[in-house]
């Protein structure tokens, strides 16, 4: 689980930093997504939307100096070459926190190569951020 630790770490980084190429590099082409609204309306998604949607939120939020705030709440082996990682994603804009977030499952698995790619999510989206924080 060590390697998958170092992984991850990698992977919140290129998140916060916004960083497309890298971000990329860690996403499998088959990967697909359901998100669930704040009006629960459910929306699927491969990686070339997913690749669209992570290309314009970076571009938005370097524009106007918007920060990520991500929380790695659990990690949990799924399969052998599997892992979840829930994540729960807010922003900080002028220095203040929104107060709702994303709430991301993702499952990450290792390929033959020995690298981890993400391969699916399960996003609910508009998570009031003191429901999250209610069990720590």
């Amino acid at each position: 689980m060590s390697g998958f630790q170092e992984f991850l770490d990698d992977f919140l980084t290129s998140w916060k930093n916004s960083s497309l190429e890298e971000i990329k590099s860690k996403i499998n082409d088959t990967y697909q997504a359901r998100e669930i609204s704040s009006q629960s309306e459910l929306y699927d998604f491969g990686y070339e939307e997913s690749i669209e949607g992570w290309d314009q939120a970076f571009t938005s939020f370097q524009k106007d100096g918007t920060k990520w705030i991500l929380e790695k709440l659990t990690v949990t082996p799924l399969r052998r070459n599997e892992m979840l990682a829930i994540i729960f994603a807010s922003i900080e804009v002028d220095g203040e926190k929104s107060e709702t977030g994303n709430l991301f499952f993702n499952t990450f698995r290792k390929e033959a190569q020995g690298n981890w790619k993400l391969v699916r999510s399960y996003i609910e989206a508009g998570i009031p951020g003191e429901h999250v924080r209610a069990f720590e």
